[in-house]
């Protein structure tokens, strides 16, 4: 048929009309429908020729399960004849509505391109624009992609520079594709609760899901809701495709349990029963489900108190668990510390009742203290409590100790009942008189009976001294804003007999032989000086110290028996060396004196300074006194140390019993002088060690 306007005309004509013929153009089957309209108005007679081709899917798409792929010739004769002619331009659609900017199509996954040949569009199966359609033959589910693209193209022939437009609405529509349901059991092996699946391929929008069959009864989906499975429709993010969700309780009757070994099976089947809407096409698909769990069985605790600590059992179960005593996790030095012991199935751990930050004070009763230990077991992935446990115990403390000549202690322990209470804080009765020590769980007070407040009442044969420890006014005054925490006041209470008699017996013997020194061994006192000069009459204190000389300035350095009036005994050197710390067993070090004798390869050697009596040295051989050039230690080809120590191994010799070695006189063993080699020391010489430090160099 046709119609016109003033500035139109349409011409429509059915695709199979006997008018219409098919022409391959360019590989690709095109019907065609080619007409001449003839308008006649008196003298004048116009002749419109008009053409319209519609490509044909076989030829023109092909698809892959990702891709279709749309193919339409560049040039089409039926429509431009020449063959001189320019495509100037091609816009691309769908559903009848151009896509610009070119973004919008990149968005979508759409390409347009153009060749020699063909313009080609490829469109992603499953892209914005198309929808899938499901269809069910068999009891076999398909679905298929359909989308209608469309492609407005402009051609000028370069003769008679004549435009052509050609636009073309192409619906296309893939093969069936097959879709396998598939149930995918997401149930977690260690989970608790309920069978976990999703259930699709994933499906069309077009499908619904009408009900669930199991064994012993069919449920909607509104009853399986009610019922506690929720079942739930999941979208994709484009609203293309969807899939289901479901979750059965394990306690529900429908699921199946069976134990064994400590092993216990959850078992479901069940049928989903699906529409294909608005068909009303009904399919069905069939599930089993089955997780294994281990049986669940948690740890327990147990426990007992001795006189000073908390015994702990801990019985392992199935679960993971850290331990927390008080509030402090058991970490491996805290577990030391509590003699922790593990056997494989078991662990033991005792804790004392004064440990800090982990156990609590619930009350003072009389001479004992209730305290409470608290053990909880964690799961160290969710943090949730596994186990709880809890013991109270009243173990005896000496909280009061009173002495014979009236000095009293108490001890006094911050409780439960009062956990803003700073122990510092409390005194006696006299405010002034403070905890001689505190901390955060403890204040302990050192008192007399006539001092701090205390009282005193006569009883009967006895003597009644008290006091009590408490917050000063002021201070307790701050704390009434607390009101659920009470006032904290402890009572300290001493008793002493008035009249007591203790009996003293003292018997005289008369005196079998006169008194005597018996030999031991005994400890003399050596000190190692550094004086001003070669005087020796000024020395260095240890205020000085650190001493600063220049390299090769001489250090003077006495060395003196202390506390000896014996003029039969003398102080020998032994070993003398120089170190770069305070410890004389360090390296690197430098020999200065070997066994009493100067080091024969030191370039600048020891020399001895005699000593002569005098009011200070009233006896000379109790002193040793040498000099020794300063030096530096070599650290490295640049560097010197900026310090050193000596030190020196001294000898008490007595002229009345000559040992040998050093004590027959300073390097009177020529053999060890010669060879430098330090000697061993006999068990019957009394060695002794000073040193003298640090000496800096400047």
């Amino acid at each position: 048929g046709t119609r016109n306007t003033a500035t139109r005309l349409l011409l429509r004509s059915p695709h199979g009309s006997p008018e219409t013929y098919t022409q391959n153009v360019a590989g690709v089957p095109m019907t065609v429908l080619k007409t001449s309209i003839i308008f006649e108005k008196k003298w004048l007679a116009i002749q419109i020729d008009a053409a319209a081709a519609c490509p044909s899917l076989e030829g023109s798409v092909s698809s892959t399960p990702n891709t279709i792929s749309w193919f339409l010739p560049r040039h089409i004769d039926p429509l431009v004849s020449s063959g001189h002619f320019r495509l100037l331009e091609v816009h691309m659609g769908v559903d009848g509505q151009r896509l610009d900017p070119p973004a919008e199509m990149a968005a979508r996954g759409y390409t347009l391109s153009v060749n020699d040949v063909y313009i080609v569009v490829e469109i992603p199966i499953g892209a914005v624009g198309g929808y899938f359609k499901s269809r069910v033959q068999d009891d076999h589910y398909y679905t298929y992609y359909a989308i209608e693209p469309m492609l407005e193209v402009l051609w000028t022939e370069e003769t008679t520079h004549e435009d052509t437009r050609y636009k073309v609405l192409f619906p296309i529509t893939t093969p069936l594709l097959v879709s396998n349901s598939q149930v995918i059991d997401n149930t977690v092996s260690n989970g608790r609760g309920c069978l976990k699946c999703c259930f699709g391929p994933p499906w069309a929008p077009d499908v619904a899901l009408m009900n669930i069959a199991f064994p012993s009864e069919v449920l909607s989906v509104a009853d399986c809701n009610v019922r506690g499975f929720n079942v739930l429709e999941h979208m994709s993010p484009n609203s293309s495709t969807k899939v289901f969700t479901l979750n059965v309780p394990f306690t529900d009757r429908v699921v199946l349990q069976m134990s064994e070994k400590g092993v216990t099976v959850y078992s479901l089947h069940l049928t989903f029963g699906l529409l294909v809407l608005p068909e009303f096409a009904p399919f069905s698909h069939t599930a089993y489900l089955e997780t294994k769990l281990m049986d669940i069985v948690p740890p327990s605790v147990s426990g007992g108190c001795d006189h000073q600590s908390f015994y702990v059992l801990v019985k392992y179960g199935t679960l993971n668990f850290q331990t927390v005593v008080g509030k402090r996790m058991l970490t491996p030095v805290l577990a030391q510390q509590y003699g922790f012991v593990e056997n494989g199935t078991h662990t033991s751990f005792a804790v004392p009742f004064t440990a800090p930050d982990v156990v609590v004070f619930e009350a003072v009763e009389g001479s004992s203290i209730r305290t409470r230990l608290e053990v909880v077991l964690r799961n160290p992935e969710t943090n949730k409590i596994v186990k709880e446990f809890s013991m109270a115990c009243s173990f005896y403390s000496t909280l009061t100790e009173c002495f014979p000549n009236g000095t009293m202690t108490a001890l006094a322990v911050k409780l439960e009942s009062v956990p803003s209470l700073n122990p510092s804080q409390l005194t006696l009765r006299d405010p002034t008189c403070r905890p001689s020590y505190s901390d955060d769980s403890y204040a302990y007070f050192v008192f007399t009976g006539s001092s701090c407040g205390t009282t005193r009442k006569f009883l009967e044969n006895m003597m009644l001294y008290e006091n009590e420890i408490s917050l000063p006014a002021e201070l307790e005054m701050n704390r009434e804003s607390k009101a659920d925490e009470p006032e904290y006041e402890l009572k300290v209470s001493c008793y002493y007999d008035i009249n007591k008699t203790h009996a003293v017996a003292f018997h005289p013997r008369p005196r079998r032989s006169e008194p005597y020194a018996k030999n031991a061994r005994g400890e003399l006192q050596i000190t190692m000086r550094l004086a001003l000069d070669d005087s020796y009459s000024a020395f260095y204190t240890g205020d000085d110290y650190p001493i600063i000389k220049y390299l090769q300035q001489p250090l003077y350095f006495e060395v003196e028996l202390m506390r000896s009036s014996n003029p039969e005994v003398s102080l020998e050197l032994e070993n003398c060396w120089a170190t770069l710390d305070e410890d004389r067993t360090t390296q690197p070090r430098w020999n200065l004196l070997i066994n009493g004798c100067v080091n024969p390869v030191d370039p600048s050697q020891v020399i001895f300074h005699p000593v002569l009596a005098d009011a200070r040295a009233r006896y000379p051989s109790h002193f040793k006194r040498f000099e020794v050039n300063m030096f530096a230690f070599a650290e490295d080809k640049d560097n010197l140390s900026r310090q050193l120590f000596v030190h020196c191994d001294t000898v008490i010799c007595d002229a009345r019993n000559p040992l040998g070695g050093v004590c027959n006189g300073q390097c009177s063993n020529q053999e060890n002088r010669i060879k430098g080699q330090r000697r061993a020391v006999s068990d019957g010489q009394t060695f002794t060690h000073v040193s003298s430090g640090p000496i800096l160099v400047n």
